[in-house]
């Protein structure tokens, strides 16, 4: 999660400083940049608790809320996303002011060496005429040195035009460039698209995050309130022994029991039962749990015996053996 709340700040960040970008270029006054500037961080965070909401709203099934908190984000994410773009759109201008201030240098000097070469050219129709006219050492002589003046003047602006510092194309204006080319557009066209789908990308990019932050929380809240039983919690929990079965018969009707048991032994004579029938009625009425520790403890029988009359358990198919060693009651089957 650490990963998600790194992500979310720092979209929710880049968003709020492109808006700014937007909103202090609009007035020049201090106060009024201040003012604009907290419109900006307003119009930011409330558009985000908008969509926080927005999920909260829609978890607890209150539609009417949900509905009324999404319009809401809407306008302020309109307004943020509008702000994106202005702030983009300046910031990719303000780069591309320095190539064209330094391009329109260039195209400067291109244009005086080309006015220096139609000047030439000129002159150099005025020495035929001369020529056809036969007044070469007057009008040519003259011409030919006014055109090295000229040709010497071309030269020093070539060479302050090539001595300008290049200024290197970043890595965005390259690809405004490459859209253009590949879209046949426009550069202003290619480059107001690729700010548009920044600014929407980043608004949505940071609105995701603020929805997975919320679907975690609405998690943790409702995991807390279940209070599940974890694997830490059983393997902390102290382990007791299992307790034999009690009788959980109301006083009366044990005594009512205890006197027609009575009734019936004065009847019936009672036989004695030997240690497999002691075992097969505890564990067939439930008295013991199906362990050789319990039948030891209830019936005061030795651990020997408890053992061969569990094998024979086992050989007859009454008890089982289970994969983590413990026995399980099946009793008599029908057949």
């Amino acid at each position: 999660m650490w990963t998600v709340y790194s992500f979310t700040s720092a979209s929710i960040l880049a968003s709020i400083v492109f808006s700014l970008l937007l909103f202090l270029s609009i007035d020049e006054n201090p106060l009024m940049q201040f003012l604009f500037g907290g419109l900006a961080v307003i119009f930011e965070l409330g558009k985000f608790f908008a969509w926080y909401e927005f999920g909260e709203r829609r978890a607890r099934r209150n539609y009417t809320g949900a509905f009324s908190a999404f319009a809401f984000y809407t306008v302020l994410a309109a307004i943020s996303i509008g702000g994106s773009i202005g702030g983009i759109n300046s910031a990719t201008n303000q780069a591309q002011s320095h190539v064209n201030v330094q391009q329109s240098k260039i195209t400067a000097f291109n244009m005086q060496i080309e006015a220096i070469e139609q000047q030439i050219a000129l002159n150099n129709v005025a020495a035929e005429k001369y020529i056809q006219m036969e007044r070469i050492a007057t009008g040519v002589t003259r011409i030919q040195k006014a055109n090295d003046k000229l040709r010497h003047q071309q030269q020093e602006l070539a060479m302050q035009r090539d001595s300008l510092p290049v200024v290197s194309q970043g890595s965005v204006l390259g690809l405004i460039d490459s859209l253009a080319k590949s879209l046949n557009v426009q550069t202003q066209t290619a480059q107001l698209g690729l700010v548009v789908f920044l600014s929407v990308l980043l608004d949505f990019f940071a609105a995701f995050f603020v929805g997975l932050i919320g679907e975690e929380q609405r998690f943790r809240h409702q995991f807390r309130r279940m209070n599940p039983i974890t694997i830490d919690a059983f393997d902390n929990a102290p382990h007791k022994q299992p307790e034999l079965l009690t009788d959980m018969r109301s006083e009366e009707d044990i005594k009512a029991s205890a006197e027609s048991s009575q009734d019936n032994e004065s009847d019936i004579p009672a036989e004695p039962q030997t240690p497999y029938e002691q075992v097969f009625s505890a564990l067939n009425t439930n008295k013991v749990n199906c362990t050789k520790r319990a039948v030891t403890r209830f019936l005061k029988m030795s651990s020997e015996e408890v053992d061969e009359i569990f094998k024979q358990f086992m050989e007859e198919g009454i008890v089982s053996k289970k994969p983590n060693n413990h026995y399980q009651w099946h009793g008599l089957q029908e057949s």
